[in-house]
């Protein structure tokens, strides 16, 4: 894709489909700064992508929803061309179970998490010319869920930001795209789909019958998704700007009035 040797910097990259995005990444030779919560994971991670690719990994665990977090990962990033928001999970459930309290602390670290890293990044990027931010969304964001109320609102938010803002950012050199994924084969999507059971089956064992239902009886593997990603970033994409992206088997599309 032809990427090497660009910077790129990833939120939430300790697990997951942030975990998947580092090693594409690495393995596009990219130099790679990494932020997540758990240092544990995060040094896990990078020795791993430094042994297997031979490329620069620095990792910053902090907490992105603390005062001063974003200013701190900025100087630790440095001078980036591409940037990954992904950090954050919305908790599922209906409005009454979804309290302001868990609400608010899941928007907090995804949708404004997202708008405040992408401001402060956007800065330098204009200033150079030049940059990528790819902001990792999800496709509830599409598909408004009724138990899921403050991810789906926060998805859809999201979907705006990007679209309203990478409209523009090509007048300033810069590309911004969002990425719509499915369910992911993530231990994340596991817990989702037991939860699911346990309230329309009556039985969180049951899940794999949900599973069953999607596209190809599966959800998406994370190297679907990640490598999505590094398409996008790369200048093989370079007229892609204001959009969002759905990766999720045709999910979203598959509607039907009988």
């Amino acid at each position: 894709m032809q990427l090497k040797d660009r910077r790129v910097l990833i939120t939430g990259a300790s697990q997951g489909i942030g975990d998947g995005l580092a090693r594409a990444f690495a393995e596009e030779g990219c130099s790679v700064s990494l932020v997540a919560r758990s240092a544990e994971k995060l040094n896990a991670l990078a020795n791993e992508l430094r042994a297997e690719f031979g490329v620069t990994i620095d990792v910053l665990p902090i907490d992105l929803t603390q005062s001063g977090a974003l200013a701190e990962v900025v100087d630790f990033a440095g001078s980036i061309d591409i940037l990954v928001n992904n950090a954050g999970a919305i908790p599922g459930g209906t409005l009454w179970e979804v309290d302001e309290e868990a609400w608010r602390s899941g928007w907090e670290l995804k949708v404004f998490g997202y708008i405040n890293l992408t401001r402060t990044v956007y800065a330098g990027m204009k200033q150079r010319g030049s940059g990528v931010i790819l902001n990792n969304i999800g496709n509830g964001g599409q598909n408004f869920d009724f138990n899921y109320i403050a991810g789906t609102t926060g998805n859809a938010a999201l979907m705006a930001f990007t679209c309203a803002l990478g409209g523009r950012s090509l007048d300033d050199g810069i590309r911004v795209v969002g990425v719509n994924a499915g369910p992911v084969a993530t231990e994340r999507i596991t817990k989702v789909l037991k939860s699911h059971a346990a309230r329309s089956l009556g039985d969180e064992n049951r899940s794999g019958e949900l599973l069953s239902t999607y596209p190809l009886g599966r959800a998406a593997t994370v190297k679907e998704v990640a490598d999505l990603f590094v398409y996008l970033a790369s200048s093989r994409s370079s007229y892609t700007s204001g959009t969002i992206v759905t990766v999720d088997g045709g999910i979203t599309s598959k509607r039907s009035i009988a």
